[in-house]
């Protein structure tokens, strides 16, 4: 699959689905399926460094998937921690920095810890930003954004005449990150799952039936490849973006 290495997404986001039914379809447990995807989520890791993607967000825990059977929270956080503990040499060497959104206290105290240690590592690593999203919720992200700068308010840390978009993106965890460009939700559901509400405002979205642990390199260049054949317009008309392309050129 062949993409234009000049109109690449900036920063892409992923909804990991289908490790369960995979192990279904496999005749296997959960907790292998969630393995497989581990494997996945490497494969594309590398994949968006060796392309040149700037940011790649990985919706890897959700604030729902804490409440699902004990067995499979604590088995997703010992997967997570091996990763942690396998990946974060190799996240090195390519330059790649490590940073999260969610709450991570409603991790074990033991992959809290190594997370912390893997995110200081990385912290001035300049290649990729791998962002992921852990115990996370678009809802919560938004409340808590507002309790903030409430709160702020009643210090006299900013004014509400002062509170715009561009101020309130500031608030949410993902400040400094651009917006998502492009979201890939694997496994064929078409939502986006309380995730990166306010962030996916003008994201293109992209499904696959393909289930995340079958999901290969090749299928991120198709993703990538449909996005390069759209034409983000972000409101306007088309003879108003050719327009303005065409007045940045003269500039």
């Amino acid at each position: 699959m062949e993409i234009n290495g000049n109109d690449l997404p900036q920063h892409i986001a992923i909804i990991m689905d289908g490790n369960g039914r995979w192990a279904a379809k496999h005749a296997i447990g959960r907790i292998r399926g969630h393995r497989k995807g581990v494997q996945a989520v490497r494969t594309v890791v590398r994949a968006c460094r060796e392309i040149g993607i700037k940011y790649l967000t990985l919706f890897a825990l959700s604030v729902e998937n804490m409440g699902r059977p004990q067995e499979e929270v604590k088995a997703l956080m010992f997967l997570l921690d091996e990763y942690l503990s396998k990946e974060i040499n190799d996240l090195q060497k390519q330059g790649i920095k490590l940073t999260t959104i969610g709450e991570i206290d409603n991790l074990t105290p033991q992959v809290k810890e190594k997370l912390l240690q893997a995110k200081t590592a990385t912290a001035d690593n300049n290649k990729m930003i791998l962002n992921l999203a852990l115990g996370y919720g678009g809802r919560d992200e938004i409340i808590f954004a507002v309790k903030k700068i409430i709160k702020d308010c009643q210090f006299s840390k900013i004014q509400l005449k002062d509170i715009n978009k561009k101020v309130f993106a500031g608030y949410l965890q993902t400040a400094g990150i651009p917006d998502p460009d492009l979201l890939i939700r694997t496994s064929g559901e078409y939502r986006i799952s309380n995730f990166l509400l306010w962030q996916m405002a003008y994201t293109e979205f992209y499904f696959t039936d393909v289930l995340w642990p079958d999901f290969q390199k090749k299928d991120l260049l198709t993703a990538i490849a449909d996005y390069q054949n759209r034409e983000r317009r972000f409101g306007l008309t088309s003879d108003q973006l050719k327009k303005n392309c065409r007045n940045n050129i003269k500039e």
